[in-house]
């Protein structure tokens, strides 16, 4: 029998084992590290080398992650050449028409054939540089050339039954000091215009040629039937030599006995000059000048005085005199380049009662560096005996800012503008109204614009 003198209590909690103050995470810890414990400085090298280890394998997990994103992407397809033809002299340019490819050389042209790139003719008579060439199919084997060479002047041939013919030097001029600089050439489509950006020293102005191409190939196929006949006789004549006259005779009588007709000046466009007061007297003098009013003009017509103008100015500088200073002043300057496109019909272009081809150009396009301005003029030939004056645009399709560069669908129904301001602006030509506008954030100066 067990029996208690005292009632049942619970015992007085001891102190002996309890964690000390300073150690709050005694629970945590392992208890066999307390034997592990490394004095120092080796617990300072233990911690820097798990610190190395830690960051190595966030590294190498980032690069895991990169590679895995770049699997993920499509890999571009890598093209490698499949055929290549040999130039004797530096290539500096090149274009493709029909089934050849022209190389504008370190002294003269070159053509090749697509099919088996071998090198057909070369042209280097004038012993000159070519910097740019531009190419169109004239059709029967034909094709026309535009070349710049590094004096700036521009060659214009006639490339039929695999060789050259110069047909004119277009701003060619006996005295040298007068020459005039060559900077741009456009080629329309299917070679009816072609369109030459000409530099002075103190002026530029665009001449747009309408080259006759339909009595070029008249010319072209006589000749060569010509030649042919020559050469047949030749042969019936001569069985000895007849196949070595049979090669030889085409060649020369294409180059030196077929004379083309040089192609004619259709229009002479020049920069618009800056606005300066009116030199009317009053509002009567300047609605003689407005034609019919449906249309804007270049904003010369105005009633603004020189003293209202010299009035503004002063105003504006006085206002905003802390930014001028900053920036510098520019004065407003004649442009001296230009970028202009080869339009075809459509309902801005041309009237109801106009018969044009749907395949040939009605107009260009042109605007200047530093303009706000799309002048379209058309290319008809009541124009021609306004070449040698300032043309006046036909319309003017204005912008909000100066355009940096444009571009035109290759249906010439859709026109891109870049301002200054980084805006494009998508337009359907067609029927005048904007189908897009794109303001790009960041400020950024756009240089060209294509249509893909």
């Amino acid at each position: 029998v067990n029996s208690r003198k005292h009632p049942l209590e619970i015992p007085p909690p001891s102190g002996k084992d309890w964690p000390k103050e300073e150690e709050e995470n005694f629970f945590l810890l392992d208890p066999d590290r307390e034997r592990d414990a490394l004095p120092q400085p080796f617990r300072m090298i233990h911690k820097l080398v798990m610190q190395v280890f830690e960051n190595a394998v966030e590294i190498i997990e980032k690069r895991e992650m990169l590679r895995e994103a770049q699997k993920r992407k499509v890999q571009p397809i890598k093209c490698f050449p499949t055929a290549e033809f040999q130039v004797t002299e530096r290539a500096n340019c090149l274009a493709v028409s029909g089934k050849y490819v022209f190389v504008g050389l370190s002294v003269g042209l070159a053509a090749f054939s697509r099919c088996d790139f071998q090198d057909v003719c070369a042209w280097d008579a004038a012993k000159t540089e070519i910097c740019a060439i531009h190419a169109s199919a004239l059709g029967n084997e034909c094709h026309v050339l535009l070349a710049v060479d590094e004096m700036g002047l521009a060659w214009l041939f006639c490339f039929h039954k695999e060789s050259f013919l110069l047909i004119k030097t277009l701003n060619e001029v006996e005295d040298i000091s007068q020459r005039s600089q060559c900077v741009e050439v456009v080629l329309s489509r299917g070679g009816d215009y072609a369109g030459i950006l000409l530099q002075g020293n103190t002026k530029a102005w665009l001449e747009i040629y309408q080259l006759p191409k339909d009595s070029w190939l008249t010319e072209m196929e006589e000749k060569t039937g010509d030649a042919e006949e020559l050469a047949c006789s030749e042969r019936r004549s001569s069985s000895v030599v007849g196949t070595f006259v049979l090669q030889e005779l085409p060649v020369p009588a294409t180059q030196d006995d077929v004379k083309l007709d040089p192609p004619e000046l259709l229009l002479t466009v020049r920069p618009p000059k800056p606005i300066t007061g009116t030199s009317f007297k009053g509002p009567l003098d300047a609605l003689k000048e407005v034609d019919d009013g449906g249309m804007l003009g270049l904003g010369y017509n105005h009633l603004i005085k020189d003293s209202q103008w010299e009035l503004q100015e002063a105003i504006f500088c006085s206002t905003y005199q802390e930014y001028l200073e900053a920036e510098g002043v520019i004065k407003e300057e004649i442009p001296r380049y230009a970028t202009f496109h080869f339009l075809l019909p459509s309902r801005i272009l041309m009237g109801p009662e106009m018969e044009v081809e749907p395949d040939i150009p009605v107009g260009i396009g042109v605007h200047w560096d530093g303009n706000h301005n799309f002048c379209l003029y058309l290319l008809t030939p009541s124009l021609r005996d306004k070449a040698g004056s300032d043309l006046k645009p036909d319309v003017v399709w204005p912008c909000a800012a100066p355009i940096a560069c444009s571009a035109v669908s290759s249906c010439s129904r859709y026109l891109a503008l870049a301002g200054e301001d980084a805006t494009i602006t998508i337009w359907d030509k067609h029927l005048g109204y904007p189908l897009s506008v794109t303001a790009i954030l960041e400020e950024r100066f756009i240089r060209s614009i294509h249509f893909l």
